[in-house]
């Protein structure tokens, strides 16, 4: 594989990951749209180049999807149920910023020493995306552990499905059925979190995890 391939497939699986801690260092709704739109393109311009230097049409079709679904409807959807639902923009956190931070470099650390000695006899373009593939995994689950926001755990959630699309276009052969089926289950489960969105919104006036659980009676 010429090094320009590898060096350009290297940089975007970096880029969707740096665009990870992004999403862990936004405070505002829509900043944190905003990241996961940005990642979702870039995720889809990775998917594409990963079709033209593997030589397989079907990333181009998982490309498109993640274009047209990650980074642009599901951003334009929750833009609307902000506005619809009329909810607080800001973000509350159960971390500060700085450890925050911490924990993620130390999960993106534990995904290199996880990934690498395990994956020795695969090529080092397809060890590196997956190194890179479970940080964003990490990453996105962290991100829903400490936001108090449903919203922002959705995102978190997305994200956490955009580091294994990036798994699977990484590895050469990975069948197309995989990857529709992975993003089928996103989309359900989007249009799920939506209704529950609304029924909760409607209940309990507010989104906010803290306040659900005092309407429970779980804190004092």
């Amino acid at each position: 594989m010429p090094g320009i391939h590898y060096d350009i497939a290297h940089m975007l699986g970096a880029v969707v990951l740096l665009l990870s801690f992004a999403l862990l260092y936004q405070r505002r709704l829509f900043a944190i749209i905003q990241a996961f739109a940005a990642q979702s393109m870039v995720l889809a311009a990775a998917a594409a180049w990963q079709g033209y230097i593997q030589d397989a049409p079907h990333l181009y079709i998982t490309a498109l999807l993640a274009l047209s679904m990650k980074a642009i409807a599901i951003p334009v959807a929750l833009h609307r149920v902000i506005d619809r639902l009329n909810i607080r923009r800001t973000v509350d956190t159960s971390l500060g910023v700085g450890p925050t931070m911490i924990a993620g470099v130390s999960l993106v650390t534990l995904s290199i020493l996880l990934v690498l000695p395990v994956t020795a006899d695969v090529t080092a373009l397809t060890r590196e995306d997956l190194a890179l593939a479970l940080s964003v995994v990490l990453l996105g689950l962290l991100t829903m552990i400490t936001r108090r926001n449903a919203i922002g755990q959705v995102v978190g959630f997305m994200s956490l499905e955009n580091g294994l699309i990036l798994a699977a276009i990484g590895v050469e052969g990975m069948p197309l059925i995989v990857e529709m089926l992975v993003a089928f289950a996103v989309m359900v489960a989007f249009i799920i979190f939506g209704i529950f969105f609304f029924h909760i919104r409607e209940r309990f006036d507010t989104l906010d995890l803290h306040a659900l659980e005092n309407f429970r009676g779980e804190r004092r």
